[in-house]
């Protein structure tokens, strides 16, 4: 009788437990099915648009047109970390107060860096953001994921009116819910790579300031050419849609100058393939960190960076993708120091400002104060 009242203690026990992990489960489900931060679905008639426009989409998803893994069967022979500092800083890391008026109603060129890839091209009169964040956290939620360790010195609602919103992919740390919910109203038109549109209508965001691309297309805006161009990367925001969105490099390009932006990406052939079609670059800013050699296609090395300015025939580069989150488990500083050592080696303009600095293209070489040397 005791054996028996036990096991029926022991079923009563197991049942209840079942019972809370299926609530789990449901609750999960039903958040991820109902967050709006994990954006939103290609419909039939969509993925028949993306099929007839982008030669590398197939079976539902987007595809790498060289071979990429994720995470590496074998490992790449790269150990050549420079600095000896945390994956964060210490100290707090200095800034700049950007010079934003005159970019936006003149002719001159000039960029600004908010941490990680985040930017503000201000061109021809046009103000063109890349990939804003400005979150606390590279994350679906406000209270957990990845935490910034720098501040840009202005915010998003500081900021002048956008003209375009271009973002290079889906990922937390370069579409932020939150920070594109807040600017929406000041902002004309996005620009985005196919399947990021549906994303944007499910915040709310209306259709009509949508243009979405597939690589190899262009647009024009007030006479500026936007290029979508190959990137070698992959996407998603929840566990069921990897790839089921584009991701793309950028050309920005006037009768004047013409600038690059790499988006993430792995280092690859589609360099060289973009300066076939486009010739050199004025100015490239190159995704250079939360490298690893665990995930080698993903991200490029610092010196893979260099690489593919020399082979977009860049005047002058900038390193992006870092001072901002920690994705990886390098060096905080470690991707700039390569960066800048490996282009000086090779007799490149290497620009390197302060978050928050406005660079001027027209004397981009003055730009050249290796900050984080003085950040411990």
């Amino acid at each position: 009788m005791k054996k028996y009242i036990a096991a029926h203690k022991m079923i009563r026990v197991l049942l209840i437990i079942a019972c809370i992990l299926i609530a789990i489960l449901l609750a999960l489900v039903l958040f991820l099915k109902t967050w709006p931060a994990f954006g939103g679905r290609a419909s039939e008639t969509d993925m028949e648009d993306y099929e007839e426009r982008a030669d590398n989409y197939a079976d539902g998803v987007f595809h790498n047109t060289e071979p990429f893994q994720i995470m590496a069967e074998e490992t790449a022979d790269d150990d050549n970390i420079m600095s000896h500092k945390g994956t964060e800083p210490k100290d707090s890391i200095p800034s700049g107060q950007p010079e934003l008026g005159s970019g936006g109603m003149s002719a001159q060129v000039q960029v600004t860096w908010f941490g990680h890839s985040s930017l503000l091209l201000q061109i021809d009169g046009l103000n063109i953001l890349i990939d804003p964040v400005f979150s606390e956290r590279s994350s679906p939620v406000s209270f957990a994921g990845g935490r910034r360790f720098s501040r840009p010195s202005i915010t998003a609602e500081e900021l002048p009116d956008i003209d375009v919103i271009v973002l290079s992919h889906d990922h937390y740390d370069h579409m932020d819910y939150r920070t594109l919910k807040d600017m929406d109203s000041k902002v004309s038109r996005y620009v985005v790579p196919l399947g990021i549109e549906n994303h944007l209508e499910r915040w709310g965001i209306a259709p009509g300031k949508i243009t979405n691309m597939a690589w190899w297309e262009e647009i024009q805006v007030q006479g500026l050419t936007i290029g979508c161009t190959p990137a070698r990367h992959y996407s998603g925001r929840s566990i069921d849609d990897r790839n089921a969105a584009l991701w793309a490099s950028w050309v920005f390009k006037t009768e004047y100058v013409q600038i690059f932006e790499s988006g993430d990406t792995g280092y690859g052939t589609h360099f060289q393939t973009i300066h076939e079609k486009y010739g050199d670059f004025d100015f490239v800013m190159l995704d250079c960190a939360q490298y690893d050699k665990r995930w080698p296609d993903v991200h490029m090395f610092p010196d893979e960076s260099i690489q593919a300015a020399t082979e977009l025939g860049a005047k002058a580069a900038m390193p992006i993708h870092w001072g901002a989150f920690t994705l990886a488990e390098h060096p905080w500083d470690d991707p700039a120091e390569r960066f800048v050592n490996a282009g000086e080696e090779r007799g490149l303009t290497v620009v390197t400002p302060m978050i928050g600095e406005t660079v001027k293209l027209d004397n981009a070489e003055n730009y050249d104060k290796r900050w984080w040397r003085e950040v411990d």
